[in-house]
């Protein structure tokens, strides 16, 4: 089955009976009333609230205004719930969409454009063994090293991640953030929406990282894609994890960026095309773990070499 029939065949199995155009989704949040209530369900302890708390809480006095705002909603971006017979309070609460519009608001994507001084972190370059330095820009926040330029990392990272962290936690969770995004496209989902994320291996020397042999992700339902090293894919993978474990080293505790294998390609090796069969290459202290991968970065087999 190609591509387009695979995707094709997707689309008739989900097929849409009341979808929005993107255009008139922006249109119905793009209201004061309605991003209110949408926020005051994201305050409510508990959901489904009813529709008088909704709108003694937006503060809206006209009844069938109000109503009016919250049906425009209704369907799309919450969901109204019946009473149980035992019981149990009606009202409105959440679904997915509406969830997603306030947390990318409290996440600063819609409302804020932060500036953050450039600083250094920890480790140093894996080519030239220069000084790292951090820098945010545009919402992307890019770690590079001060004397020959190579970069490190440069991701997307919502502004939100800034506000009230010192230099060194957002450079944590600037790690972690990296760490979750590349897992999620290499197992094939999106980290954006969801959708099925392909993996494609790519040797051109131009990439994010700047590394001759790199990986695209890129997801087939929203196009989001993301560009990365073939070693950031075992960041958390087993084999890898005990391996450097029982040689006192854990990588969790380790920013991605000091790991050469992970921002460098001189550890992977190109061993078949068509399919691709790769190579990793891990070195700590004498022994070296070497990790077969196919094209779409399953772990084939691994083994331990030492110089002892």
């Amino acid at each position: 089955m190609s591509r387009t029939d695979h995707v094709d065949r997707s689309r008739s199995l989900l097929e849409c009976t009341d979808c929005l155009d993107p255009a008139d989704a922006f249109a119905l949040i793009g209201n004061d009333t309605r991003l209110a209530i949408l926020e005051a369900l994201w305050a409510a302890e508990e959901q489904p609230v009813s529709f008088s708390e909704l709108r003694r809480t937006v503060g809206v006095r006209d009844s069938a205004q109000f109503n009016y705002h919250l049906q425009q909603l209704t369907g799309h971006f919450v969901r109204k719930v019946d009473g149980t017979p035992d019981g149990g309070a009606g009202g409105y609460e959440f679904r997915h969409a509406g969830e997603k519009v306030v947390r990318s608001i409290l996440a600063g994507s819609f409302t804020e454009s932060p500036t953050l001084e450039p600083f250094e972190v920890t480790g140093a370059c894996v080519s030239c063994g220069g000084p790292l330095r951090a820098s945010y820009r545009d919402e992307q926040f890019t770690i590079a090293c001060l004397d020959c330029g190579q970069r490190h990392g440069e991701y997307p990272f919502p502004p939100g991640g800034l506000n009230d962290r010192t230099p060194e936690e957002i450079a944590e969770a600037f790690d972690h953030r990296v760490r979750h995004l590349h897992c999620l496209a290499a197992d094939g989902v999106c980290p954006e929406c969801n959708g099925r994320m392909g993996s494609t291996i790519v040797e051109d020397g131009e990439c994010c990282l700047g590394v001759g042999v790199r990986v695209d992700h890129e997801c087939r339902q929203c196009g989001h894609a993301l560009c990365s090293t073939v070693g950031l894919r075992l960041l958390d993978h087993s084999e890898v994890v005990g391996f450097h474990r029982e040689r006192g080293v854990h990588l969790d505790e380790r920013p991605y960026w000091t790991l050469p294998w992970c921002v460098s390609d001189r550890y992977t090796r190109v061993l078949e095309r068509d399919p691709y069969r790769l190579e990793v290459r891990i070195p700590v202290g004498a022994d070296r773990l070497s990790v077969a991968m196919d094209g779409e970065l399953n772990v084939l087999e691994t083994s331990v070499e030492t110089d002892r």
